[in-house]
């Protein structure tokens, strides 16, 4: 398993070695222990021009996902997940806005960015909606707990 961090940000930053944790965590759960996957933890700024020059949107947002799977050749590097970039500004306010902690925020995130990278689309699917939000239910619950299986 290789999970690859950049971690960025000079204020609202979690630990690389917990996000490592967490990250691992959640590919076992996943069934994706062997899968590898890249993460961008930074600020509203640069997602906001990744937002911008990827997918055409104005603004920061929370989580974006790009998939490696899928396309022309699926099968290349099968367990090449994909990157997921979270901006932990926008993971910070929702945090605060929720009343609850940035870390709990930040793994809801990267639940829910590395599920589109396995093919769930709550956007324009509303059957992957609901199977989506009831699979981030299940593995939070896991995460919150500890538990790998």
């Amino acid at each position: 398993m290789a999970v690859l961090i950049t971690n960025q940000p000079q204020h609202n930053k979690i630990p690389t070695a917990q996000i490592r944790t967490t990250a691992e965590t959640l590919l076992s759960l996943l069934g994706k222990a062997e899968a590898e996957l890249s993460l961008l933890i930074t600020d509203d700024d640069h997602i906001a021009e990744l937002n911008r020059d990827y997918l055409g949107r104005t603004g920061p947002t929370n989580v974006i996902a790009f998939p490696m799977g899928g396309g022309d050749l699926p099968d290349i590097e099968p367990e090449l997940l994909g990157d997921v970039v979270i901006s932990m500004d926008t993971a910070a306010r929702e945090a605060a806005d929720a009343g609850y902690s940035m870390e709990e925020r930040f793994t809801e995130l990267l639940v829910h960015g590395t599920l589109h990278l396995l093919g769930y689309d709550h956007e324009t699917n509303a059957q992957d909606a609901a199977e989506m939000a009831e699979k981030s239910e299940e593995l939070l619950a896991h995460l919150r707990t500890g538990e790998t299986s």
